[in-house]
């Protein structure tokens, strides 16, 4: 709508809901009773728990927290309002919000807001925005698992050392030399001792006993733990010990590794809740970058931890959101407010919440209103989070799908013109774009394009033409299966295996789309349209649940080859051997790319032969 306002008030809130739909005397007659109020950072403007409020909170400038119960659900930005729901009630509010940085925001007083959120369109907003805080605060759970009840036998790297009971300390602290470990382990009979750099700098180096002496001589008896001991606790009996490093040993007392103070200590790294703070708090990019190295180890141990594969997707795409927004929040500090209400949309397998450490990056950028200079300051945004995502250690979409390429940063309007047209006129490079795009996710921002978006998507079923080039898309990647159904390595004898990311999770991706979109269906998650369209009939109960069950197998096999490379120190890659697999996971790969074979034989009724 067209405006002629002089009100600054007035003319930010009008452009996000639920006062966009306001007329011009309705949003002069809100904004004579809003108070502006300026926090600090940490500072906190709702408590959980707390007192009701009396006030609608609308976000001007700076940045929020939404918290629960400590941790961090959301953030909040300029356009975005909170207090919603102990307005509405008049009871304590479900969450806190703390200023990240000085946060200015306007408070609507409750009559106010009331009369605001009353009208259909507030209505619309408050079902929009409860329905994406509850979503978005069930992925932070689920992605964010626990790591409290890893155990000891979790954690051990390598196997123990060992020096003979007769050796002289001298012998001993080579041994510990060429293995490079902190300590040694010496067995006299049943009895278990342990040699360690502590104890040869306060009794060796700084004390009388020389080096010639028997290693007996300095040795300390070894605290022993089992297994399956629970790491926390583990930490707790060093320290009551007074001792600096541990003996993992099992049930017939034989010896699995040796865990050392620093290796207990660096649990805390392992936690998706420490690193996500580390992320949320870094004040440089410098920051950001030493916060993302936590990344493998944390992948290692959610699998060791015995966290499901596509939970572990999770938990690495919540912490690449996390990534991405604090590097918003630092192009935004840098530069200064932006010029317009904006939105920034991951795409692909971030958007599918199914990112890995062998996923590219692929982003987009959506803003209100046009301008050669709104697009110019978003495109150095754009380009402040490209360079800080690799920095980060993350790999950019090939293709240049990315916020800083101005095919994906358009206006919002443009970008419901560019979906439209992917399904009015579907040629290649609408059909490349739909097959990108049309699995997006907005991460953040006040501009909320979502349902405009999805209302383009939930019409794609009525364009045959549209849904015919994609199931062509979805056909065209063939699992890698020879004439009688072998594992086939690469295409040309290619050594290095079989691309399960295309061939597999890919391919499952694809059809799941086609299936999800010619049936209305316009959820982005791959499990979740898979379930949605068996449950709506529209695929039979035999091919969804197999294409389901096919997508977490070979996430698994795609992950533990990460798992496998990072501690080779290698680069997580997609190529996996066959021949390096046990002969059941092999087994389970192969049925699970014929499930795919499957399911792309049912879209011969869309591609028929010769096309």
């Amino acid at each position: 709508m067209e405006t002629m306002h002089t009100d600054p008030i007035a003319d930010f809130l009008v452009n996000f809901p639920p006062f966009d739909g306001l007329e011009p005397a309705e949003l002069a007659a809100l904004t004579g009773g809003i108070e502006e109020r300026t926090y600090q950072a940490g500072e906190v403007m709702l408590l959980e728990d707390g007192a009701p409020t009396e006030h609608l909170f609308v976000v001007r400038e700076g940045s929020a927290e939404l918290m629960h119960q400590g941790e961090v659900v959301d953030l909040i930005g300029p356009g975005e309002s909170f207090g919603h729901p102990s307005l509405l009630s008049g009871l304590a509010p479900s969450f806190t919000v703390r200023a990240r940085s000085r946060t200015t925001c306007l408070l609507i007083p409750r009559a106010a807001a009331l009369a605001v959120l009353g009208r259909p369109s507030g209505a619309g907003y408050l079902a929009t925005m409860f329905r994406n805080r509850l979503v978005q605060t069930g992925h932070v759970v689920h992605a964010l698992p626990e790591l409290g009840t890893i155990r000891v036998a979790e954690l051990i790297g390598r196997p123990a050392v060992f020096a003979d009971a007769n050796a002289t300390i001298r012998h001993a602290a080579e041994v510990m030399t060429e293995n490079r470990v902190s300590a040694v382990l010496v067995r006299d009979g049943v009895n278990l001792s342990i040699l360690t750099d502590a104890i040869l700098r306060e009794r060796v180096v700084a004390g009388e006993v020389t080096a010639e002496n028997p290693v007996s001589r300095v040795t300390a008896p070894a605290v022993q733990v089992g297994p399956e001991r629970i790491a926390v606790d583990a930490v707790v009996e060093m320290l009551d010990a007074g001792t600096d490093h541990l003996v993992v040993v099992d049930a017939s007392r034989q010896v699995l590794g040796v865990l050392s103070a620093a290796d207990l200590a660096g649990l805390e790294t392992r936690s998706p809740f420490a690193l996500r703070h580390a992320i949320l708090s870094a004040h440089t990019e410098e920051e950001l970058e030493q916060a993302a190295r936590g990344l493998p180890q944390l992948f290692l141990a959610l699998l060791g931890a015995g966290i499901s594969p596509l939970d572990s997707c999770r938990v690495l795409t919540l912490q690449v959101d996390s990534l991405t927004s604090r590097l918003i929040e630092l192009s935004i500090a840098q530069r200064g407010p932006a010029p317009a209400p904006w939105a920034w949309l991951a795409l692909g397998s971030a958007a599918r919440r199914e990112f890995t450490l062998g996923s590219d990056v692929e982003n987009a950028l959506a803003y209100d209103g046009s301008g050669p200079e709104i697009d110019a300051y978003f495109e150095l945004l754009g380009e402040d989070v490209s360079r800080g995502l690799e920095r980060c250690g993350f790999v950019l979409d090939a293709n240049g799908v990315v916020a800083s390429n101005a095919l994906w940063r358009m206006s919002a309007d443009r970008w419901v013109e560019v979906f439209r047209a992917c399904l009015e006129s579907p040629d290649k490079s609408h059909l490349i774009r739909a097959n990108v795009a049309f699995d997006f996710r907005q991460v953040t921002g006040g501009l909320d394009v979502t349902p405009s978006l999805v209302a383009v998507l939930r019409e794609a079923k009525a364009h045959p033409d549209l849904m015919r080039l994609l199931a062509r898309s979805a056909a065209s990647v063939k699992p890698p299966l020879g004439f009688r159904g072998a594992l086939v390595v690469g295409s040309g004898g290619d050594a290095r295996g079989i691309d399960v990311k295309k061939g597999g999770t890919v391919a499952i991706a694809n059809l799941a789309r086609f299936f999800a979109l010619s049936n209305g269906i316009t959820i982005s998650n791959t499990i979740d349209r898979l379930v949605a369209v068996e449950d709506s009939g529209a695929l039979d109960g035999e091919t969804a649940p197999a294409l389901n069950e096919a997508f977490q197998i070979i996430t698994r096999i795609r992950l533990e080859h990460h798992a496998a490379q990072i501690e080779a120190g290698a680069t997580p890659d997609n190529d996996v051997d066959p021949a390096e697999l046990r002969p059941l996971t092999r087994a389970q790969l192969r049925e699970a790319f014929r499930a795919i074979a499957h399911a792309q034989k049912l879209l011969s009724v869309y591609v028929p032969l010769g096309m």
